[in-house]
């Protein structure tokens, strides 16, 4: 069939009775079910980036093509350095970066590469660019592809095998997963934004909570969220064990999508809001797991230990693992605390920040660094820090705003769109025992650097931790003015 989007689509709906959200995106995407119960989807987008090399090596083996280079999309993030003037020095990287581009090129595919003034993180150049649009389905050899589904996309991260898949057939065999729906009712409080939401979920339902379900949110206060926080949102689902995140298109959506390079135009654009409009859960769909925040609640959050559920408010203190539901959770506190040279009952608004990062795919697009810089104007960081813009449209536009000079009056440093400081593989990196103030999405051990300690919370609560120089409640902050 040809699809809302105007390319194609897998299959025709085939469902029956009250359908959700995801339900709907799957039941367009199906070709064929086995006996097994994997389903054989059709694939709208690809995206690829420098470690996609795997997947083009086994395709390049087997004399094979890819199948839908109009389809496939390259760019490079995750290895590229953030200061890269006069090229990329470190010869290992700049054969990453290099393979990407001709693997791209041999192939026919798009490339937002280096030198290409689209240039940026996979997950924040696919929503500016138009490329994610309510209805596809989006794979990527990275696992916050759950991005994409604030589009109410069905968006996902594939393996080293199943990229090779893809490029092959542009299709993927799946297993169908459960339903979750996360309500958020209410409205938020001053300076709560997605991400504090998204880790108020985590720590209520687990890292693993959602294992083995695609997530749906819902609620006024999603409603409420601008597409950028959406995207916040759904870029977490993944942490907290979840198959994708997805929030079902609405007038936001369909605003910030007219215009954009690669969606409909004119009158193919109203066609296709007349069919995303049809993109919503059914009044009876029936979800396997529902989940009930009240906006209210939710206050500034940072996180104490190695994973995202380890995350508290702000004004909160250390835990005992004492308290813990079970042994094997008191065992992980432990270490965690450990780990992070941490001690029970300590307040989290005492612990000392060595320096900051403001960047990734969770927290990098221009909302974000307009909700730091207005934190960090007029004030000074008292620990060194870094801002990667997301993408370099992001950084032009930070830029005409004024918002660099803010960062750099401040005495943080600014540099290019990259992963950068988020995965410690391309020259930014957090040294052995520091405590990083971070906008990323995982606070795992060694994930900014070997040894290096990771608090993560939105670009405000960092700003404030900047001029703070310790965990800090950016209320706090801007009240005192």
């Amino acid at each position: 069939m040809t699809g809302a989007n105007g390319g194609q689509a897998g299959g025709l709906f085939h469902g029956h009775g009250a359908r959700t959200l995801f339900d709907k995106i799957w039941d367009m995407h199906a070709i064929v079910t086995r006996e097994d119960g994997e389903t054989l989807l059709f694939v709208d987008r690809h995206l690829v980036h420098e470690g996609s090399h795997h997947g083009f090596g086994k395709i390049g083996a087997r004399g094979a093509r890819v199948a839908r280079p109009d389809l496939t999309f390259g760019v490079a993030d995750h290895y590229v350095p953030t200061r890269r003037a006069g090229g990329v020095a470190d010869p290992g990287i700049r054969g990453m970066v290099e393979q990407l581009s001709a693997n791209t090129e041999a192939a026919g595919i798009t490339l937002f590469g280096l030198d290409d003034p689209r240039q940026g993180i996979v997950h924040v150049v696919g929503p500016e660019q138009g490329l994610t649009l309510p209805g596809l389905l989006i794979v990527c050899g990275d696992s916050h592809t759950s991005t994409h589904g604030a589009f109410g996309a069905f968006a996902f991260g594939i393996g080293a095998s199943e990229v090779a898949h893809v490029l092959m057939t542009q299709t993927l065999w799946q297993r169908r997963p459960k339903r979750m729906r996360i309500h958020v009712e209410g409205e938020t409080g001053p300076w709560v934004g997605a991400k504090d939401i998204a880790l108020s979920i985590i720590a209520r339902i687990g890292a693993d909570g959602a294992q083995g379900h695609a997530i749906e949110y819902a609620g006024p206060a999603i409603r409420a969220l601008s597409m950028e926080a959406r995207l916040t949102l759904c870029n977490l689902s993944i942490e907290a064990g979840g198959r994708c995140g997805m929030i079902a298109p609405d007038e936001t959506t369909f605003a910030y999508l007219r215009g954009r390079p690669f969606a409909p135009r004119a009158a193919d654009f109203d066609a296709a809001v007349a069919a995303w409009r049809d993109l919503a859960s059914d009044a009876e769909a029936v979800f396997d797991r529902e989940v009930t925040l009240d906006a209210a609640d939710i206050a500034p959050v940072v996180t104490w230990g190695t994973s995202p559920e380890d995350a508290l408010p702000v004004d909160s203190a250390v835990p005992d693992p004492a308290s813990a539901r079970s042994p094997a959770k008191a065992a992980q506190m432990r270490d965690a605390l450990a780990y992070m040279d941490l001690k029970a009952g300590q307040k989290l608004t005492d612990i000392a920040i060595d320096r900051v990062f403001i960047g990734s795919c969770t927290n990098s697009r221009i909302e974000d660094l307009r909700s730091a810089a207005s934190v960090l104007k007029g004030r000074k960081a008292a620990i060194p820090g870094l801002v990667s813009p997301g993408s370099s449209a992001v950084k032009r536009q930070a830029e005409a705003e004024g918002l660099d000079r803010i960062f750099r009056e401040a005495g943080l440093e600014w540099v290019e769109s990259g992963c950068s400081m988020c995965v410690g593989m391309n020259g930014d990196i957090v040294p052995a025992g520091e405590r990083c103030a971070s906008t990323t999405n995982r606070n795992f051990k060694g994930r900014q650097g070997p040894g290096a300690r990771t608090h993560i919370m939105s670009p405000a609560m960092v700003a404030a931790a900047a001029v703070a120089g310790r965990l800090a409640d950016v209320r706090r902050i801007v009240e005192s003015a």
